[in-house]
């Protein structure tokens, strides 16, 4: 346990040191938040579907915590180049204690980048129905922060330099956001997109804050909370065995 901790502790004074880093990751749900909550509200509310901060709010907060979560994973290819990584595989004490803290400290990073882009969002006006459902929601970016961190460190436990995972992330991670009903609304999609935004697990963590938070939710919200379980527990399981197959 006293391994898990010290990981997990690393990887949350790493972001707390950097403010930088912390700032530039606001950048971009900041641009969003203004530029098409502003931009196409006039065009969504004339479509009679009501303010459209309020629907990309959601959207938003999924974004902030997804591109923290998976570009999280570059700190493994970081440490390998270093030699920090190598110290701590040849350590005395088991590699699954080190992805836990590893995946648990990127994922408490993302959990507050999540609430971050969820203050500012009440800022630029979004507006909550109720937060009675707070506990809930945390525990929903929780869940969307683990399987995006695992999936980082599969992805990571694979390559050897920043340019090839930085490349990768770039194609995956618009993709799965930009198809996950963030921007725009599940229904009446064509069938093939429909198929898309379905198998992709961020449509379910996006539909369930988006339903506790302004109860527009598109899948009953159990089911949506299932399907985001059953994904983060797959990823976990798949970013644990690639990264213990890690060679030094």
């Amino acid at each position: 346990m006293s391994v898990i901790y010290i990981m997990w502790l690393r990887q949350l004074k790493r972001y707390l040191r950097s403010k930088s880093r912390i700032i530039g990751s606001l950048g971009q749900p900041l641009l969003f938040l203004l530029s098409l909550g502003y931009g196409f509200g006039a065009v969504f509310q004339k479509a009679g579907e009501g303010n459209y901060i309020q629907f990309l709010a959601p959207g938003v907060i999924g974004m902030g915590i997804i591109f923290t979560s998976i570009f999280s994973g570059i700190e493994i290819i970081w440490d390998r180049q270093f030699g920090f990584l190598k110290e701590t595989l040849v350590a005395p004490v088991s590699r699954l204690n080190i992805i836990i803290g590893r995946t648990l400290g990127g994922a408490t990073v993302a959990t507050i980048q999540g609430l971050i882009v969820f203050v500012l969002s009440i800022v630029m006006g979004f507006r909550p129905t109720s937060l009675h459902y707070l506990p809930l929601i945390i525990i929903v970016m929780i869940l969307i922060s683990l399987l995006f961190t695992a999936l980082g460190t599969a992805i990571a436990s694979t390559l050897e330099d920043m340019q090839g995972f930085q490349l990768i992330m770039n194609f995956l991670v618009m993709p799965l956001f930009f198809f996950s009903g963030a921007l725009f609304p599940l229904e009446g999609l064509p069938v093939a997109l429909g198929v898309v935004t379905k198998i992709n697990p961020l449509t379910y963590g996006i539909d369930v804050l988006r339903g506790l938070l302004v109860n527009l939710n598109h899948f009953p919200i159990m089911m949506d909370i299932g399907i985001l379980a059953v994904c983060t527990l797959l990823f976990l399981l798949i970013g644990t065995y690639l990264f213990s197959k890690i060679q030094i």
